[in-house]
């Protein structure tokens, strides 16, 4: 049950936003074995002041089209599969909508399986 925030700089097409959502989407549900309905993904758009980066952080050229991705996860995955997963998505967006790897920066937040309520108010995986 990963829930996952995408930011992008404005003026990306509809289509190029979608395809960051499949891409990153079919790599959870690859590496994280995430079943294919079990998406929750929000996309925000930020004018160029309020999109601040090191361009130049660990010696890695960023652009202006930096894709910066962070998913909240359960704390259950390998190592393995966080390598697999940065890769993989790197891949996909390289592939489509055409993301340098260099412009894919993610960062994954691991909770507890208590700490999610998909509706009803109720803890589901505590119960």
């Amino acid at each position: 049950m990963p829930f996952t925030r995408i930011a992008v700089r404005e003026g990306k097409p509809a289509a190029y936003r979608r395809a960051l959502v499949d891409g990153v989407h079919r790599a959870l549900m690859h590496t994280f074995n995430v079943p294919e309905d079990d998406i929750f993904m929000v996309v925000t758009e930020h004018a160029a002041e309020n999109f601040v980066f090191g361009r130049h952080y660990y010696d890695i050229e960023r652009s202006d089209d930096l894709v910066m991705i962070q998913i909240t996860a359960n704390n259950t995955r390998t190592l393995e599969q966080k390598r697999a997963l940065y890769r993989t998505i790197a891949q996909n967006l390289a592939q489509q909508p055409g993301v340098r790897q260099e412009d894919v920066f993610i960062s994954l937040v691991e909770v507890l399986k208590e700490d999610w309520s998909f509706g009803n108010g109720i803890a589901q995986y505590a119960v």
